[in-house]
């Protein structure tokens, strides 16, 4: 119904209503309903500006019953209160509530869209990270190829064709180890800075974590010198990776925590656990947004893994179960 249609039904039977005192009782009642549904539809569906001209109507059907007989005027301007203010007032304030449901879903779906965004960042930033990772080991071995390939060159007992061979070896790795370059910078944001010291050891870490005040204890089952012993580059990177972010969610979130890193090698599998206790110091108030977590997520799922992270009773562990592919450690 249009506004103008709503006002002119509750003003003509304002004044029916009131004009209509001694009529049979069931119309005078159907006078009311229709008032009521009137006005609450007024009140529901339209601006609120027109609750003035609503008000105007009501104002106008009391001030013609009231010329016609005051006491009567009188008592039907509180029938009209009742009947046509107080139905108006409810049908507003269930249209004010459906417009704050409407935002609030706006703003749900709009905080949804920013979190998928956000994710979506994350994982490109960690894909960038992983590429670079990939550029610094593949590109090694490719450098290491070219060199032995120019050391097999310049061989006095080598053959022409052979000589000739190693030639094509040397500039292939050359040229690979370009197109890498190249192919990893498309992926590699320009802005992404290195998140730790080239060649930093999980040791190395623990030990820079010690010197800024942290309880860390490093556990490990690696045969070898470390833990890094006969692990792929980019499964060591990424243990660095997941050791590092717990250990700074741990300084963020639980100052003066005791932490335990536990590395184990098993079944072609290297688990990593980080376990913090809930720490005797405040924690900050300005909140991260776990985006770290998000990027080890990534990261790992790459690499064929998976990664649990979540309070426990005390405190907070991070658990990360990554492959190892025995061929690349040859």
């Amino acid at each position: 119904m249009r506004n103008g249609a709503v006002l002119l039904a509750i003003a003509g039977c304002a004044v029916v209503n009131g004009l209509s005192l001694d009529a049979v009782p069931p119309w005078r009642q159907l006078a009311f309903v229709v008032l009521t549904v009137l006005a609450y539809l007024h009140g529901r569906h339209l601006p609120v500006a027109r609750g003035w001209l609503l008000l105007g109507a009501v104002a106008l059907g009391g001030v013609v019953v009231t010329v016609l007989d005051f006491w009567t005027g009188i008592g039907a301007l509180l029938v009209l209160g009742v009947f046509v203010v107080l139905p108006w007032l409810a049908g507003r304030f269930r249209r004010q509530q459906a417009e704050l449901v409407a935002v609030g879903r706006d703003r749900i779906a709009q905080l949804e869209r920013e979190q998928r965004l956000l994710a979506e960042r994350v994982a490109l930033e960690e894909r960038a990270r992983i590429a670079a990772d990939m550029h610094d080991s593949l590109g090694h071995e490719l450098a290491l190829i070219a060199l032995r390939a120019g050391a097999l060159e310049l061989a006095d007992d080598l053959s022409g064709r052979n000589r000739q061979a190693a030639t094509e070896l040397r500039e292939s790795a050359v040229t690979a180890t370009d197109r890498l370059r190249r192919t990893i910078g498309v992926l590699r944001a320009s802005d992404t800075a290195p998140t730790e010291p080239p060649d930093e050891s999980v040791e190395d870490l623990v030990g820079r974590a010690r010197a800024a005040g942290m309880t860390v204890t490093l556990q490990h089952t690696a045969a070898g010198s470390g833990v890094s012993a006969n692990l792929p580059s980019l499964v060591d990177r990424a243990v660095h990776r997941v050791v590092q972010e717990s250990l700074t969610n741990a300084a963020r979130h639980a100052p003066g925590a005791e932490v335990l890193v536990r590395i184990e090698r098993a079944a072609g599998t290297v688990v990593v656990t980080v376990d913090n206790s809930a720490g005797n110091a405040p924690a900050p108030t300005s909140g991260g947004g776990g985006n770290g977590v998000a990027g080890l997520r990534e990261r790992v799922r790459l690499l064929g893994g998976t990664v649990a992270a979540g309070p426990r009773a005390g405190g907070f562990t991070v658990t990360a179960r990554l492959p190892v592919d025995h061929e690349e450690n040859r």
